[in-house]
């Protein structure tokens, strides 16, 4: 049975229909596809960006960490062992760099043994003036200082030329003028005479006395002021020692100039012992 051509034509365009219909139905699921491809690859664009992120945050953490372990390494490497135990045991942070400057301390010298020592030889002195009508000699202290003294030599040999000059000029003493130093009886004291001028007897400039015992070398703890007044007038005698009537050098006679002098006597003799020096050398 053979259909009519307008029937077959229905049935065509019922045909084409369909299919067309068909045909958007897949296009919507395949767009639909897509779009859920494209979100998670939306998606997936925005973890590795996030990861990204994340990532450069955990490099620059670690980067600080690094920079922190290695200033530490370097501070550690800075101090010393001694430092970096005493740091561990005491759980501080290592103090700065600085310098320590050396503190010199001096501690004031002992006096008491140079103290006794004048105080006994002081009293010694005055009870023997005190039991002798004619002393050789007498002491007393300047403004009351134990360690500065004037002593006064009343009699020399009475055969010497120095005696007969003492007689003539109406000159009762040699006045004398001692210091004890810090160290004293270890040191020798410093010894000059004030007045009168006298030349010759080892007698210098300035009133300083040229004698091996007074001198640093010369000098025994064991010598007493007595010992060294008696060895004094022994020298002054056999130095022949005489009185200046008229003062012939211009030099002032006074302790800086007796000091001075001294130094002088004693840096010779250190060179060339306890001899004649040379004329050039005084």
């Amino acid at each position: 049975m053979k259909m009519s051509s307008r029937l077959k034509e229905k049935v065509t365009a019922a045909i084409r229909k369909f299919n067309k219909s068909r045909s958007r139905s897949d296009s919507g699921d395949k767009k639909a596809a897509e779009a859920v491809a494209g979100g998670g690859g939306a998606a997936n664009d925005t973890l590795p960006s996030s990861g990204g992120n994340v990532s450069a945050n955990v490099t620059t953490k670690n980067t600080n960490v690094n920079a922190i372990a290695a200033g530490v390494d370097r501070e550690s490497v800075a101090e010393s062992p001694g430092k970096r135990l005493r740091r561990q045991d005491n759980k501080i942070s290592p103090a700065p760099n600085r310098m320590i400057m050396p503190v010199n301390i001096q501690h004031a010298p002992d006096h008491s043994i140079r103290a006794r020592r004048l105080m006994k030889e002081y009293k010694e002195i005055q009870k023997i003036h005190n039991s002798k009508k004619a002393s050789v000699f007498t002491v007393e202290l300047i403004n009351d200082n134990l360690y500065e003294w004037y002593a006064r030599l009343h009699i020399v040999d009475p055969d010497s030329k120095l005696a007969k000059d003492m007689v003539e000029m109406n000159i009762p003493f040699i006045l004398l003028h001692l210091v004890f130093p810090d160290n004293f009886p270890f040191a020798p004291p410093f010894m000059r005479v004030v007045e009168p001028r006298i030349e010759k007897g080892f007698v210098m400039e300035g009133g300083a006395i040229c004698m091996e015992l007074l001198t640093p070398r010369g000098w025994a703890s064991a010598y007493t002021v007595e010992a060294v007044l008696m060895q004094f007038a022994a020298s002054l005698v056999k130095g022949q020692g005489r009185i200046v009537r008229k003062t012939k050098s211009s030099k002032e006679f006074s302790r800086r100039t007796a000091e001075e002098a001294f130094r002088s006597l004693v840096k010779t003799h250190e060179k060339y012992g306890w001899v004649t020096p040379a004329l050039s050398d005084g």
